[in-house]
């Protein structure tokens, strides 16, 4: 089995969606997969992982021939930087900050997402040329 990295983000949140923009530009190597965390794809993990309840976060789930990961929060943001590799150096500066400060930040900027960046009606479709690269 093939390592496989999905990113799991808010579909109806403008922040999450400029974000899963911003990656497919960047991720050349096509090394993330995306689904929205209103999608079939993320119920199906939430039974394996308690954590998701209630969930109003980035995930990121890796899954690899040994074993699987999911990451939160800042944890998250920084897996997804330290794979990209023009924008490595903001995952070493993450690392730098204690986790009790990068998710502190993470919550705030997470209960304004919707009032800056706005809530849409429904969850970001992938265009053609992206549809393989989202789960349902």
């Amino acid at each position: 089995m093939r390592e496989q990295n999905i990113i799991f983000f808010d579909g109806v949140c403008g922040l999450c969606s400029r974000m899963v923009d911003f990656v497919l530009r960047e991720d050349q190597k096509r090394f993330f997969l995306y689904s929205p965390l209103q999608g079939e794809t993320f119920r199906s993990i939430k039974r394996d992982h308690p954590e998701t309840l209630n969930a109003d976060s980035i995930f990121v789930l890796s899954r690899g021939p040994a074993k699987e990961v999911l990451l939160q929060k800042s944890d998250a943001l920084i897996y997804i930087v330290d794979n990209l590799p023009r924008y490595r150096w903001l995952a070493v500066i993450g690392r730098i900050l204690p986790e009790l400060i990068r998710d502190a930040a993470y919550r705030a900027i997470a209960a304004t997402r919707y009032r800056i960046w706005g809530k849409r009606d429904s969850c970001r479709l992938p265009t053609p040329e992206e549809r393989a690269r989202f789960l349902p």
